[in-house]
């Protein structure tokens, strides 16, 4: 019997005679020496083909091109499609037409024109240093996010729109047009119900109770008297001045009423297209549940009433007018590309919001707010000296915190001279945590620009 080494070890060589010798190799090289070998003749023929078609090619290729550019001469190119010249437009079309133009507008000596696709052009309504001197603020800031309107009151003609953001450049061409909640603006909605209703006058006292930023409507009934002795209580002027939340939501709940305030933001442009055809979206004032949420209303607390800057600038400008509000119109002037003048403004009355009485009454409340109010700081140097002496300013300040963009918003509207408005403005900023400026800034720039 073999053993495993045996088994396992290494194979014998096999013995083979070649060519009268003895070799000793393995089985595959056994097969290499008897295998026959292939032909490999081809190749002599191979070699010269490829050399004949390497050398053919760059003269074919020369032919071909040559034959492609002969063609291309010969053939008439299309003609070019020219815009159809555009035909007399709608306030509402001149104005998104305007809109849309805006980024691409250029200055032409004092004017800032864009041009049409048809070849024609257009001229805008904006003050060219008001324009600069506020676009140049809010660039210089960085502010997160921040929109700027200023209409002229008798006539709707738009001095100034700019937007600018830090956070998302996307942002700013909408930024006029889109939604934002109202705050302490809504005040003067508020106070206009009131005086409709000839229930109270700037001077009228309200009793309250409470801080004056209180957020809590539970705690504004006022205590009664001790002694004799009434308890807080402030003239709706002052109230106006220091935007105080208590006596406006008592005023609103305990004066106005639900349905009376609802009627007052219909007449004021809320939860209707005010502005078709425009880019505007229309404001919004969602009806209050019950009484506190009527308070909060009122005082402007309720994040679910929306406004627009430009909305909320028309509605400046038409208290300033005597409570009339006239159509905004952003297009001084618009040809097409034959030279024809297709949209040329006219000042329209859209409607009366408050009678000549009440809004004299609002402005008396709204000159407070820069005099001792809450804009006193943004319009006095350290001195207590005021930076536009010779003028007269009514204006309203707000603040609340809020989404879509996240931040906290601050507004300032307001109008110059108060006894022969010029301009009506409103301004919008939105801070994050680290404050930039506030609106109240941006809006006394815009005056000493406009005022110059």
């Amino acid at each position: 019997m073999r053993d495993f080494k045996h088994i396992s070890g290494r194979k014998r060589p096999i013995r083979l005679r070649l060519f009268g010798r003895h070799h000793a190799t393995s089985l595959n090289s056994y097969r290499k020496l008897v295998e026959p070998k292939p032909d490999k003749k081809w190749l002599r023929y191979l070699l010269p083909f490829l050399a004949v078609v390497l050398a053919a090619y760059p003269v074919g290729s020369l032919l071909f091109s040559a034959r492609n550019a002969a063609s291309s001469v010969n053939k008439t190119p299309p003609p070019a499609t020219k815009a159809k010249p555009l035909g007399e437009l709608t306030d509402g079309q001149s104005f998104r037409l305007g809109s849309e133009a805006l980024p691409v507008s250029r200055y032409e000596g004092e004017h800032l024109v864009a041009s049409l696709p048809d070849g024609g052009k257009m001229v805008y309504t904006l003050d060219q240093e008001l324009q600069t001197r506020v676009t140049k603020v809010l660039e210089s800031f960085h502010v997160p996010y921040g929109a700027f309107v200023a209409i002229e009151p008798k006539t709707g003609r738009i001095l100034a729109m700019a937007g600018y953001s830090a956070t998302d450049p996307s942002w700013a061409s909408q930024s006029c047009y889109n939604l934002y909640p109202m705050a302490s603006l809504f005040k003067i909605v508020t106070a206009a119900a009131a005086l409709e209703q000839k229930k109270v006058n700037a001077t009228t006292v309200l009793p309250f109770n409470g801080r004056l930023t209180s957020e809590n409507p539970k705690y504004w009934d006022a205590p009664p008297s001790r002694r004799g002795k009434p308890g807080q209580q402030m003239s709706l002027t002052m109230a106006m001045g220091k935007s105080v939340n208590p006596v406006f939501g008592r005023l609103a709940s305990d004066v106005v009423g639900r349905d009376s305030l609802m009627a007052s933001a219909v007449l004021f442009g809320f939860n209707q297209p005010l502005f078709p055809e425009t880019p505007v979206i229309p404001s919004v004032a969602q009806e209050p549940r019950d009484n506190l949420d009527l308070r909060r209303m009122g005082a402007g607390l309720s994040r679910e009433v929306k406004i627009s800057p430009l909305h909320a600038a028309a509605l400046m400008a038409a208290i300033a007018n005597n409570g009339t509000l006239m159509k905004p119109y952003l297009t001084e002037e618009i040809r097409n590309g034959k030279g024809v003048e297709i949209y040329s403004p006219k000042s329209q009355a859209m409607r009366r919001l408050v009678s000549p009485e009440s809004a004299s009454e609002l402005t008396r409340m709204l000159s407070s707010t820069v005099n001792s109010g809450t804009s006193r700081k943004a319009f006095h140097d350290r001195r207590g000296r005021p930076k536009l002496a010779t003028i007269d300013i009514a204006a309203k300040t707000g603040s609340i915190n809020g989404t879509n963009p996240t931040g906290h918003y601050n507004w300032f509207a307001a109008y110059a001279p108060a006894n022969d408005p010029q301009i009506a403005l409103v301004a919008l900023v939105v801070n994050g945590d680290k404050w930039r400026i506030k609106a109240s800034y941006v809006g006394e720039q815009a005056l000493e620009a406009f005022f110059k």
